[in-house]
This record gives C-alpha cells, structure tokens and sequence, in this order.
C-alpha cells in the first residue's frame, strides 16, 4: 500500500470510528441514560473509540508498515461500533419502537466488543513497538489468539439474550436454546484457551524487554509505564466510588495509545526516563504524606478526647502544618533513595560531580585539575573519546583521554 493509500485508509477508519462514538452518544442521551455513563463505564468505551483511533491513524500514516497503528484503528473501530450498535438497537426497540433492524443492530452490539479486547491484550503486546512478533516461534500463539476472538464471537452471538441482558424485549434471532443449560454467557473452555494467551502475550512482551536495547527499550518503557498505570486504575475496588473509578478510568485510558504513539514516533522518546523518577517519588511521597497525615488526625483526635472530652479542630490545623513542613524534606531524601535505588548511573554521575566540585575548591594544579576534569567527564557522560584544550600564554597544552 502505497503511502497515500495507507493515510486516507487509516484516516477513514478514524472518522467511522468517531462517528459511531458520537452517534452512539446521542442515542444514549434519547434512550435517557446519559446520567449512567459513568456507572456502566460507557465514558471509557467513548474515550476508547475516539483516543485509539486518532493515534492510530497518525500511526498507520506516518508508519504504514507498522502493525500497531492499525491496531489501534481496529480497537477504535471495534469500541463505537459497540457504543453505536448497542443503544440504537434499544433506541429501535425500547425508546421509539418502530425503526428498522432494531434486532439486528442489538445483535451485533452483543459480540462486535470483542475484538477490541483480544487485540489489546494479546495482538498489541506480541507486536509492540515495531508490528512484529518477537520471533517466528510465536505464531502459534498469534494464531491461538485469532481462533480464541473468532471462536468467542460465534458463540457470543449465538447466546440467547436472557443470559447477556442486552436491555431490549426482543429474542436473539440467532440464538440457541441449548446454550442455556451452561448458565453462562461466554462457555468456560473459551476463557481456559483465553487466559493463558493473554499470559504469553504477557511473556512475549517481557521477554522483548529484557532483550532489548537503546532506543527500543525506551519505546517499551513507554508502553509498560502506561500499561501498569492502566491495569493499576482497574484494580481498584469501586464499590463506593464507582463514578470517582470511572472518571479515574477516563483520564487514564488514553494514556496508552498516546504513549505507544510517542514510542513509535519517537517524540521526546528519553523523557520517559525522568517521568517514571517523578511518578515514583511523588506516588510514593503522596502515599507516605496521607498516613501521616491520617494518623497525625488520629492520634491527635484521640489525645483531644481524652483531654476535654471531645474533638477540635487543632488537630486538622496541626496535621496540616505538619504535611507542608514534611513535604521538602521528605521529597529530598525520596528522591535520593529512588536515584540511589533504580538510577545508580545518574546518582553515581551526581556523586563524581560533587566530588570534583569539592576537589576545584582546593586544588590549584592546572594539570591536575585538567586530568580530574577529563575522569570526570568520562565517568559521567562516557563519550569514547575524551580531550581538553587549553589555551595558555605561552605554548598550547592539552589533556587527552582515549579510552574506550
């Protein structure tokens, strides 16, 4: 495909992909149910159907030969097609009864999710970044991964829909009563196959970690920092906060394609490297200011009572004073423990930096200043030739170092 083809191709998924979004999104609004979206996670497929689409086709034009970019496109295509298909089938059956292939349209909205799944944790980890499988071993499991997503539409569709609750009085014209007997919408032996592909895209994906280098490593960081971030935010127990989740949710799930994005365009590709330092010493430090914080609250609360027989509010003042003097020193001493910890290059660059910053105070000797400033710079940014040049008085001297 030639690249003019593959740009207004991948554009083309992009505007279907956004018009099933916003079609969808104002048939939920005449269904009444915008007030929901967040309860039923629709703001996320919204999100899904509109951020995986727009970076893929920047992918898939920029980088046709790179599988991703169409993966992306076909995540985006798959998440509105199911947004769409879904609330027009219960706007034709429910809202305003009366429109045409209403059935249909729920039909199709039952399984076309799917693929949207099996791509994102199977196909884009074995294929990320270049859009190709690690090696030839692997495509037994790619071809695992196909015949799980082919498999699980046809049985998803043919489900009746009292076991899917589709939401609509209508039958599944397609469905089959002896599916019934299983009590489940998706049979086990689909999920058995499924999972373990998913564990060896997983290993697939850290195995192309591990062996990796330069710039590929930093394209995966990328990946990774995203994806943890994304399995993280749905780990975490909504029972009481379901619309803080899914606003949480919503805030998060671009983040993946626009890392892959910046990974695979190679924008400002190292900068990685100081978001994952600022992202553990600033989670970590935010974690350790709130226990303190709630357990300064406590303590204090309880100290009050039993002083006066009830609560104040100095004990809020107090913690809160307590937080802002703890904020800068502890941020210093986490930031040494995450460099010295995870960056020994970089923590090992500041210590010779320091030292020598040390020595140039005390030392008077040109030449010994010349031969520390050379050691320094090699330790430091470990060029494979290193050479000073000074221009003295009288005759020119130089210090040079070229180790390897």
């Amino acid at each position: 495909m030639s690249a003019r083809g593959a740009a207004f191709l991948a554009w083309s998924l992009w505007a279907i992909s956004v018009a099933f979004a916003v079609f969808g999104v104002l048939f939920l609004y005449l269904n009444g149910s915008f007030e929901h979206v967040l309860d039923e996670s629709l703001g996320v497929d919204v999100v899904i159907a509109i951020a995986f689409p727009t970076v893929g086709a920047i992918i898939a034009s920029r980088r046709p030969g790179n599988w991703v970019g169409w993966i992306f496109c076909a995540i985006g295509l798959s998440g509105g097609a199911s947004i769409f298909f879904s609330e027009y089938g219960i706007f034709a059956l429910v809202t305003n009864p009366g429109l045409p292939v209403g059935v249909i349209a729920v039909w199709i909205g039952t399984w076309v999710w799917l693929p949207s799944v099996t791509l994102t944790i199977s196909f884009l980890l074995l294929l990320f970044p270049h859009g190709r499988l690690l090696s030839p071993r692997w495509w037994p499991v790619a071809g695992l991964a196909v015949a799980v997503t082919l498999a699980g539409i046809v049985l998803i569709a043919l489900v009746p829909w009292d076991l899917l609750d589709p939401g609509v009085p209508a039958r599944n014209p397609f469905g089959i009563e002896g599916l019934r007997d299983t009590g489940i919408a998706v049979p086990v032996p689909i999920l058995l196959i499924g999972v373990p592909t998913m564990l060896l895209s997983v290993v697939s994906l850290l195995i192309r970690f591990r062996r990796s280098r330069g710039e590929e490593r930093q394209q995966l960081k990328w990946f990774v920092y995203a994806g943890v971030l994304n399995v993280g935010v749905l780990l975490i127990p909504s029972a009481d906060a379901s619309n803080a989740v899914s606003l949480l949710q919503i805030a998060t799930f671009p983040l993946l394609p626009v890392a892959a994005g910046i990974a695979i365009l190679r924008y400002r590709l190292y900068d990685i490297d100081r978001i994952i330092n600022r992202t553990l010493v600033y989670g970590v430090l935010t974690g350790s200011l709130v226990l303190v914080y709630v357990g300064c609250v406590i303590a204090l609360q309880y100290a009050f009572r039993a002083l006066t027989g009830g609560n104040s509010q100095l004990a809020i003042v107090a913690s809160t004073l307590l937080i802002a003097a703890l904020f800068n020193p502890l941020r210093r001493r986490l930031q040494d423990f995450i460099d010295r910890l995870f960056y020994r290059n970089k923590y090992d660059a500041k210590e010779t930096l320091e030292a020598f910053n040390a020595r140039l105070r005390d030392e008077t000797d040109l030449d010994v200043l010349s031969g520390d400033l050379v050691a320094v710079v090699r330790d430091t940014v470990r060029p494979a030739h290193a050479f000073l040049w000074l221009r003295p008085t009288g005759a020119t001297r130089t210090h040079k170092d070229s180790r390897q």
